[in-house]
């Protein structure tokens, strides 16, 4: 549209020009002696009009040459940018999707090819995080410390590589280091929301519960953090902080939370514990009762069915209450029959318990009927549940039978001695006798060469004598002579004093 009426403009301007033109028809006279140069006025104004335009043309084409040089390098700026920023788009896309050797690759060329600061401190922090995906701590330290350097002058740069190097701190375990790089952020501006939500990782990897109440306070404000994330992590932190407390610091701490948040079953327990062993019962039920009402939490019903005995008829009669709107609830059935059980109530003790072990097989429930039938008198039932109790705690793993080690190759070992290799070894040959023999072939032994004395004399000679017997001490005597006695599933044929069967060769 502006270009018709600028087209048009100049149509306009031209038809009006021509119309006075044409109406003045005087001429024009120039005089530059020794010439003297007549023209009409149209020709004139056409003339100046030309010449105008030749020079504007002539005038242009001198300053685009003149300016080639600047033009180079401006272009030879932009390509080189362009390079840089599909680098970096490459790199992170590569990060984005997992591939962390060919992110490295890409960046790694941005920071030896880039002249712009800004682009080396994006290229060096997205390479550090590659690094730390990889696990390579160490070339991520160098890509952090050169984002660092080449950031000291930007302020926003600064931040972004302390934020960044403090999320990967956290990952790797180091909540200290993390601390160091987000208080800064923290004490400047409370709007860094991310980096207050690191700073809460922080705190809580340190188990610092003041600050994590503190700031998951300020994150559920400005609804950064969701609800529910919100609400565990205050039961947590505010159940920790009531715990390291105690009672000095109960009321205080109780009187921060807010009338949701008390009835949190962690919270609740941490505060009736504090009053429990305070001796507090009374508090410590109307805590565990306030908590009950919102929801019937197993740990809660346990904590509340541990009573003196004179506080057990106002609990039980709380907890029937219960009963009449759960009464298919299987912890609110164990913990009247531990509440019977103290109150020595045994037959509505017997008959809670037995209901709840209808609904679930637990092992506490096996154990309290097991107490209630030895106090009763009744040794078989109270064992028959211990074992159920212990049956549903775990079954000891079947271990598999003992077998005998096969017989080990000896044959090589330098401390035996092979009576084949000894001088006298072809005498005792024809005896056949082992060497390391057993006790039970010692009497035979003694009897052949008895009988045989008067045709091997000379056998005899070589045969090594037996000790002298002893009264009294005849088995220490052939337990010190003969080395040992078969072993149990041992084949002497495999080891190098491998038996001789009897009743082959001379024997």
């Amino acid at each position: 549209m502006k270009t018709w009426f600028w087209t048009l403009l100049v149509f306009v301007a031209a038809v009006a020009l021509a119309l006075v033109l044409r109406e003045h028809s005087g001429n024009v006279l120039i005089v530059a002696q020794p010439y003297r140069i007549e023209l009409s006025l149209t020709l004139a104004v056409l003339l100046l009009l030309a010449s105008f335009l030749i020079l504007y043309i002539v005038l242009r084409v001198l300053a685009w040459i003149s300016g080639g040089p600047e033009r180079f390098r401006s272009w030879r700026g932009l390509r080189a940018e362009k390079r840089d920023h599909e680098s970096l788009e490459s790199g992170w896309i590569n990060i984005l999707e997992g591939r962390y050797t060919e992110a490295e690759k890409d960046l790694s060329k941005v920071l030896a090819r880039t002249r712009s600061g800004s682009r080396k401190v994006l290229a060096a922090l997205a390479s550090a995080r590659a690094s730390h995906h990889m696990g390579e701590f160490a070339r991520r330290d160098e890509a952090l410390a050169l984002a660092r350097e080449h950031a000291s002058d930007n302020v926003r740069l600064r931040e972004a590589a302390a934020i960044v190097a403090a999320e990967m701190y956290l990952d790797q375990n180091r909540p200290q280091d993390a601390l160091v790089l987000l208080q800064p952020l923290q004490d400047a501006s409370s709007r860094y929301f991310h980096a207050t939500r690191l700073l809460l990782r922080a705190h809580r990897q340190l188990r610092n519960y003041d600050r994590v109440y503190e700031l998951t306070r300020l994150l559920s404000r400005r609804g950064v953090i969701d609800k529910a994330e919100a609400q565990q992590l205050i039961e947590t932190s505010a159940a920790a902080r009531l715990q390291q407390g105690g009672p000095e610091n109960l009321k205080s701490i109780w009187s921060d939370l807010k009338s949701e948040e008390r009835v949190l079953p962690d919270i609740a327990l941490a505060a009736s514990t504090i009053h429990t062993a305070q001796g507090n019962h009374d508090e410590a039920a109307k805590v565990l009762e306030a908590a009950l009402n919102v929801r019937m939490e197993p740990r809660l019903l346990n904590a509340y069915s541990q009573c003196p005995p004179e506080h057990v008829a106002r609990r039980l009669s709380k907890a029937e209450e219960w009963l009449k709107s759960h009464p298919d609830d299987s912890a609110l059935l164990a913990a009247l029959g531990n509440l019977c059980l103290t109150g020595e109530l045994w037959g509505p003790g017997e008959q809670y318990l037995q209901r709840s072990m209808r609904l679930r097989s637990d092992m506490r429930i096996h154990a309290l009927l097991g107490n209630l039938y030895d106090r009763l008198g009744r040794p078989a039932d109270a064992t028959a549940h211990w074992r159920l109790a212990s049956s549903v705690a775990g079954v000891l793993p079947v271990l598999p039978a003992s077998r005998a080690l096969p017989a080990a190759d000896t044959r090589g070992d330098p401390t035996l001695i092979d009576v084949e290799h000894l001088p006298q070894a072809k005498v005792l040959s024809s005896l056949e006798t082992p060497l390391a023999a057993s006790a039970a072939d010692f009497s035979d032994y003694v009897s052949a060469t008895e009988t045989s004395a008067a045709g091997a004399g000379d056998a005899k000679a070589a045969v090594p004598a037996a000790p002298e017997r002893t009264s009294g001490g005849d088995a220490s005597v052939i337990e010190e002579y003969f080395d040992s006695s078969p072993f149990v599933g041992v084949d002497l044929t495999q080891t190098s004093d491998r038996h001789t069967p009897r009743g082959s060769g001379n024997h």
